[in-house]
Parts: C-alpha cells; structure tokens; sequence
C-alpha cells in the first residue's frame, strides 16, 4: 500500500527590522528537515541587515521586501501566496522547536476532521533562555483541560507560533483582520473556533520570543484592551465582563512576574 504523501505546510514569516533574530527563527524553520515545506519571509521594506541575511538562504526560502501596512499586512499577503495544504505564520523573533512541523503533519493525517491544532510553547528571552515558567503552566493547564470555545473567550491561552490550520479556513475564516494591531490572532482563533474542533498536541512546538522591543513587552495595556474589544465583538451576555476581570488578574500577575 502506498503511504499518502506529505501535506504541504507552508510557513509565513512577516519580517521588519529584525535581522538580530531572523537567522534564528529561519533555520528552526529549514533545519526540521520536512521534505514538503514552502517558506515565504513577507518583509515590510527593512532597513536593517534584514536583506542581506535573506539573500544568504538563496533558493532555500521565498521572500519579498516592500513597505506594508504592518504585520497583519504582511501575513494575509504571505497566505494569498502560500500553497500548501496546512498554514502557520512565525514571526522573525520566534523559533520553530525540532521535529515540530513533523508532528504537525502527522496529527493532521489521521485526525481529517480536525482543521485547527495548536501546541505548548514556551516562553524565551533575547538570548534563548526560557523565562516565565509559570505563565506557560498556566496556559497549559487551559490548554490540556479547557478547551472549549467559551473558555477562550475569557482569556487567550493559545500561543500564536504553535498553531497551524489547514488551508481549507481561510475560505471559510477568511484572513486576518488588518485593523488589529496586537490580537488578530486571538480573533482569528476565536473566529475559528465558531466552525471548527481545535486539536491539541501534547507537546512544545515552538518558543515565543519576549524581549524589550517586541510589540507584547512594550504595550502589555494596549494588547490587553484590544483583546478586550476584540472578546465584545464576538460575545455578548457575561463572558465579555470575565475576559475583563481576567484582564485584571492578568495585568497583577505581570507586574509580580517583572
């Protein structure tokens, strides 16, 4: 019997001004050596090293450099380019985890009717070490034992690099809301999570970057009423009014945390 050939996966990095990291996040991309693999780097015009670190992949890698409306911008002009079977987008500052993108393929292969999965992700600073413990158990537990479309509605335990979709969404999701700025993600997971089962891998996939200059550090307060509005636009009744009480606890837990 022959085996089914691998999906496509296709990976999305929206890329400005990070040429610190992006060699990183690149080669935990290339070095999972999955033989079935299209990766578009949508780079918003850069001014950095950025480029010169993108002409040394040569043919490994797709990837355009022009001025853009920002990073919602760049990732719905990588999934109008995009091909393949399953979609993920990871940002120039985050790194896929060995074997992840395997994985993937694997659980969307004999689970057909699951369209969306996600995975633990851990939390990494400037130079690669893991940093805040206790916000990933906390989102795991979520994760393992509450994933129910209401529950993601009070609060976003979802992390962003370790999830992926098939392609089959965006004709029905569509692609991401170019008017957020910190939580089009959050939107689309809620977006999809109306239509479709989120599937669960129990394992870490990927690392999320947080260091000074990354858009989650410096405006904590901004990304937290966004996805407030965000939680009001899709639900009515109480749900909203938790999200914000956890909203609360969320912003005390952060300033203990730093």
């Amino acid at each position: 019997m022959k085996k089914n050939p691998l999906p496509k996966i296709s990976v999305i990095t929206p890329s400005f001004n990070q040429g610190n990291f992006i060699a990183e996040t690149i080669d935990s991309v290339l070095s999972q050596g999955y033989k079935n693999l299209e990766y578009w780097i949508i780079d918003g015009g850069s001014t950095d090293d950025t480029i010169s670190v993108l002409k040394r992949y040569g043919k490994k890698i797709q990837w355009m450099s022009k001025k853009d409306k920002g990073q919602t911008d760049a990732i719905n002009k990588g999934m109008e380019k995009v091909s393949g079977d399953i979609v993920t987008y990871l940002n120039s500052d985050d790194i896929l985890l060995p074997g992840s993108i395997e994985k993937i393929a694997d659980f969307f292969s004999v689970n057909p009717d699951i369209f969306w999965i996600t995975g633990k992700c851990k939390i990494i600073d400037e130079k690669g070490n893991e940093i805040r413990k206790l916000v990933t158990l906390y989102k795991n537990f979520w994760l393992k034992y509450s994933r129910n479309p209401i529950f993601l509605s009070i609060l976003n335990f979802i992390s962003q690099p370790a999830t992926f979709w098939r392609a089959e969404v965006i004709k029905s999701v569509g692609l991401f809301d170019a008017s957020l700025y910190y939580t089009m993600d959050y939107d689309y997971w809620l977006r999809m999570s109306r239509i479709y089962k989120l599937g669960f891998i129990d394992d870490y996939l990927a690392s999320f970057r947080f260091h000074d200059k990354s858009k989650s550090s410096k405006n904590v307060k901004k990304l937290i009423e966004e996805g407030y509005k965000v939680v009001k636009g899709h639900d009515k009744g109480m749900l909203p009014t938790i999200h914000r009480l956890h909203d609360i606890f969320t912003l005390t837990a952060y300033s203990i945390i730093k």
